[in-house]
């Protein structure tokens, strides 16, 4: 945690509206400032790493909101990102229920297998309540997050390449993901049909695995690095743009230069390859569209990606992406930058806040009473699935693009 970056912080307050933890708990250790002060104490050696120090970091999001609002230009990700990986160091928290996690989720091929015995469960059709209570909260939330899924798809695969429809335009490289590739192989096929129509070569480059996006947001700086590696490698190059899908991704390739700035193997590949990266939602805003678009009678309430929105400062392509669909309405959504508590697996290891924020944000995104919610990342889908009840699709946005190149309809 460097001295220069911890005295940018005047202590104003300006980040207190947007922190999702300090809306829960009006605790000043619960905000960007109090974790602040937290971090200039253990850079003095006046406070310990370990206790309440890793408390209260570990019960940040990460989901950024806090940056977009300093007006003093504090860089609040460098100083969270700092202080995580000290804890691994210092004083790691090596449950099994977080080896778990990180044996499980950053590893398709582990997340498919195990996703087939949550199928098989669902298809029991009864849920045993009782035990479930009394399971703890981590659990819960496990077994609450598994989305409905036929075993089929979760053996879906990405074409390793796709002609574009008529002249090509670009040539672009696609993340197919680790939980996208196994719960959500309907938004990639949705993303290969409509850059396709768009005039886009699309490549699938087998042999890629996870980004490292769950690892660095961890603290887990060394296997974030060594998935970035492979990455890189099982990409290549020869490409116009390497096309992401889930926000969280997209922010963590983009970091890939920073990431592997110390690596005299990687340094200049690792910048190379970050410079293309793209969230598809802001690939599709550059391209001026040549597939005709059906309408599609909608209205959509938008919901804001944390690591699309604060880290990648993406907000207004994804609308205009959407708007460009006839028929679309885009409707406000009350605490718009409020985090939907997903955040990686921050669901997963600090349960009791996620579902606070998450039941807060079903309850914003039904007081719009829109007819369909779109968001562009994975762990969004998955959270707000949660904690919606009233039946309302929640998509991501190249579906509804799709449906309305394919004249399919939003629903």
């Amino acid at each position: 945690m460097k001295r220069e970056l911890l005295d940018v912080c005047v202590h104003c307050g300006f980040c207190l509206p947007t922190c999702p933890t300090y809306v829960l708990t009006g605790d000043e250790a619960e905000s960007p400032r109090g974790r602040i002060y937290l971090m200039s104490l253990a850079e003095r050696g006046e406070a310990s790493i370990g206790g309440a120090f890793t408390e209260h970091i570990d019960s940040c999001l990460g989901c950024l909101a806090c940056v977009p609002a300093c007006p003093s230009g504090v860089q609040y990700n460098l100083l969270i990102e700092a202080a995580r990986p000290r804890i691994e160091e210092e004083a790691p928290r090596d449950t099994l229920f977080r080896r778990l996690v990180f044996a499980l989720f950053p590893y398709p091929r582990r997340l498919r297998a195990a996703a087939v015995f949550g199928v098989l469960y669902q298809r029991i059709g009864i849920r045993p309540t009782r035990l479930l209570a009394r399971l703890p909260a981590r659990a819960r939330a496990l077994e609450s997050l598994l989305p409905p899924v036929r075993v089929r798809d979760l053996f879906a695969r990405t074409p390793r390449a796709t002609l574009p429809a008529g002249s090509a335009r670009r040539r672009v490289a696609l993340l197919t993901g680790c939980a996208q590739r196994v719960f959500f192989a309907k938004v990639n096929a949705a993303t290969v049909r409509v850059l396709a129509a768009e005039g886009c070569e699309v490549v699938a480059p087998r042999g890629q695995g996870c980004c490292g996006a769950l690892s660095l947001h961890s603290g887990r700086d060394e296997e974030a690095r060594r998935f970035a590696r492979r990455t890189i490698d099982a990409f290549g190059d020869g490409y116009d743009a390497i096309v992401v899908n889930v926000a969280g991704c997209g922010s963590t390739m983009k970091e890939y230069g920073e990431l592997l700035s110390a690596d005299p193997e990687y340094r200049e590949r690792a910048a190379a390859f970050a410079a293309k990266v793209r969230d598809v939602t802001e690939l599709l805003a550059e391209l001026p569209p040549v597939a005709p678009r059906h309408p599609v009678e909608a209205r959509v309430a938008y919901h804001d990606a944390c690591h699309l929105a604060n880290a990648q400062r993406i907000t207004a392509e994804p609308r205009q992406v959407l708007a460009a669909i006839p028929g679309v309405v885009l409707v406000d959504v009350p605490e718009a930058q409020i985090c939907c508590g997903s955040a990686g697996v921050y669901n997963l290891l600090q349960p009791e806040a996620a579902e606070e924020l998450g039941k807060r944000k079903a309850a914003n995104l039904a007081s719009v009473a829109a007819d369909v919610i779109a968001t562009a990342n994975a762990g969004c889908l998955l959270q707000i699935g949660r904690f919606t009840s009233d039946g309302t699709p929640i998509v991501h946005p190249v579906e509804l693009v799709d449906a309305s190149i394919r004249g399919t309809g939003s629903k």
